[in-house]
């Protein structure tokens, strides 16, 4: 059996004759308002997760470029010794060995006028067994040896009636290991991130 029990609440008013349509409208325009502020609250949510979103990937890009520069700057100072290694030792011996052969490569144009006079090709004593083979491969080619022990080991002089021209392979190594001695330099300085 079930037990019931009396309720002192007041009941609630019965909706007048006439006012049924104003329970509706009651009813719908609480329904709209309620409606409303859930929009208004799924919109600020959307809003405030993009705006977090938007942070954390600026956040993350920041960190990522970051990181990008710190390992560029690591690798390039663990690549720095080999570098000046190279400039130092393998590259002025890799010039030297080629000289001869840039001194003819510069003189070859010269061969296609045969009427030119001989080229005077100036060089240190030092040199010479290293250019002279690489001149008589063209024979078409009038060339005058001269030696000069003024001229430095890595030091070319070409003369052609009027026209001077100087190969000087130790002042280009210089500028080549100065440069790349200064890039090595503004990249320990600069800082990234």
């Amino acid at each position: 059996m079930k037990l019931r029990l009396e309720s002192f609440d007041a009941p609630p008013p019965a909706p007048a004759a006439g006012e049924p349509e104003v329970a509706d409208e009651a009813r719908l325009a609480a329904w709209e308002q309620g409606y409303a502020a859930g929009w208004d609250d799924a919109v600020a949510a959307a809003a405030q997760d993009a705006s977090r979103m938007s942070a954390d990937l600026a956040r993350h890009l920041q960190e990522l470029g970051f990181t990008y520069h710190e390992a560029r700057s690591h690798v390039l100072r663990g690549l720095e010794p080999l570098i000046l290694a190279l400039l130092d030792r393998v590259l002025p011996a890799a010039a030297r060995a080629g000289l001869g052969a840039l001194v003819a490569e510069t003189l070859r144009p010269l061969a296609a006028e045969l009427a030119l006079p001989a080229v005077r090709v100036t060089l240190h004593p030092a040199t010479r067994p290293a250019v002279e083979p690489f001149l008589l491969m063209e024979p078409s080619l009038p060339v005058e040896i001269v030696e000069d022990a003024a001229l430095g080991p890595a030091e070319v002089l070409l003369a052609l009636g009027g026209a001077e021209s100087r190969l000087d392979l130790e002042a280009t190594l210089a500028a080549l290991a100065s440069a790349v001695t200064d890039f090595l330099a503004s990249e320990r300085e600069t800082p990234h991130g």
